[in-house]
């Protein structure tokens, strides 16, 4: 991934001690730039913008969360992120590391990942929850611009719980991908794809049921407190109502 750019931005939520959150760590360089937003109650909100297009062919973006005992964070972003080929040869990548301790509560909802024609991206998330921490975790993938075929797209999310693995998936799609991926088993021919994640202490004595939310989403209880929503849709738009829908459905 020579010639590529290199990036990283910094998060780190703390209590306050007066019923709010402080944010002591606030940083990102090149085109991952921060900013604070006016918070709720006492929920602290931060914006993730992107200050260049990308991330190209070699870059490699990073962005570090971690929220303490009793801090709430809601960290999203301003814009979709276009994954483009660029001058630069080999595969970019963009890595996502979230912890959250317990009595900690993260919301990370960015907007989509928009895999270009010709580009290659590698995307990594993991996440560690304490046994009594919470989160919302939203990803959504869409394959290719409007009336453009995608770039080649894998990425993993990894999410533990109290130290226990509880989710560890795999897609890979677009040119080069394994056989199958636009198959009825996996994509069925649409062109937006999403979880959700939500982890809740409650959900350890009560599980989320599993069932069928409409037409291309279903909640599936996790081993551990949490829940995964899976989804398709024939675009950005289909996709992100499913999954709000399910996250009103779990409450």
């Amino acid at each position: 991934m020579s010639g590529g750019v290199q990036a990283t931005a910094r998060i780190l939520a703390r209590d306050d001690g007066r019923g709010g959150t402080s944010l002591p760590v606030l940083e990102g360089d090149g085109p991952l730039a921060l900013r604070r937003t006016r918070g709720n109650g006492t929920e602290a909100r931060v914006m993730l913008v992107g200050a260049m297009s990308g991330p190209l062919g070699g870059d490699h973006f990073t962005v570090q969360a971690t929220v303490e005992e009793g801090a709430r964070l809601h960290l999203g972003s301003a814009a979709a992120t276009i994954a483009l080929p660029g001058q630069a040869k080999g595969e970019a990548r963009y890595d996502v590391r979230l912890t959250v301790a317990d009595g900690g509560e993260l919301h990370w909802l960015p907007e989509q990942l928009i895999s270009a024609n010709g580009s290659e991206l590698y995307v990594s998330t993991q996440v560690d929850v304490g046994a009594y921490g919470r989160l919302v975790l939203r990803e959504e993938q869409v394959l290719g611009r409007v009336g453009e075929e995608p770039g080649r797209l894998g990425s993993r999310l990894v999410v533990r719980v109290g130290g226990r693995t509880v989710l560890d998936q795999e897609l890979a799609c677009g040119p080069g991908a394994p056989g199958g991926w636009d198959g009825p088993a996996v994509l069925a021919g649409h062109r937006a794809v999403g979880q959700l994640v939500v982890v809740r202490p409650e959900f350890a004595a009560d599980p989320a049921p599993a069932r069928v939310l409409g037409d291309g989403a279903v909640v599936m209880p996790l081993a551990g407190p949490a829940a995964l929503v899976s989804a398709v849709a024939p675009d950005a738009l289909r996709l992100r109502r499913l999954l709000d829908e399910a996250l009103t459905s779990l409450g």
